[in-house]
């Protein structure tokens, strides 16, 4: 594997695994839209704190795609990247692969651009520190 090979598999982190429950489920039988949101927003919300180095709040959610539905035995997974950091502002991209059979098969199933905004002692957007900036924008 070359090093820019690598360097663009570290762009890519994953934050979170988690196994849906029963209760997680809509009337098709699927897993509800809204929780798979807030697990992306869990991990949005991870990988931004790393980032500002501090607290951050979820300010939009730029785009959303729900690619395939997730069965009540999936267990997903996570993956952020970041993909742009403004003064206050970091968008992250998340997607969601559901991991299915017994990990036979692995199923891209949601993709989203969350922005998140760095948050200062008062609750107040705060500068992101420039070493954030080379570290995860390279």
């Amino acid at each position: 594997m070359s090093n820019d090979e690598l360097k663009e598999l570290t762009k890519v982190q994953p934050v979170l695994r988690v196994a849906p429950q029963p209760r997680d489920l809509n009337n098709n039988g699927h897993i509800f839209g809204g929780w798979v949101l807030s697990q992306m927003d869990i991990a949005g919300g991870i990988m931004a704190a790393r980032v500002a180095r501090g607290s951050t709040a979820t300010v939009a959610i730029e785009a959303m795609e729900f690619i395939a539905p997730i069965l009540s035995r999936d267990l997903i997974s996570v993956y952020a990247r970041v993909e742009r950091i403004g003064r206050t502002s970091i968008a992250i991209r998340l997607n969601v692969i559901a991991s299915r059979n017994l990990d036979e098969e692995q199923v891209p199933v949601t993709s989203g651009l969350f922005t998140f905004v760095a948050l200062d002692e008062n609750h107040h957007p705060r500068v992101i520190p420039e070493e954030s900036k080379k570290k995860y924008l390279g």
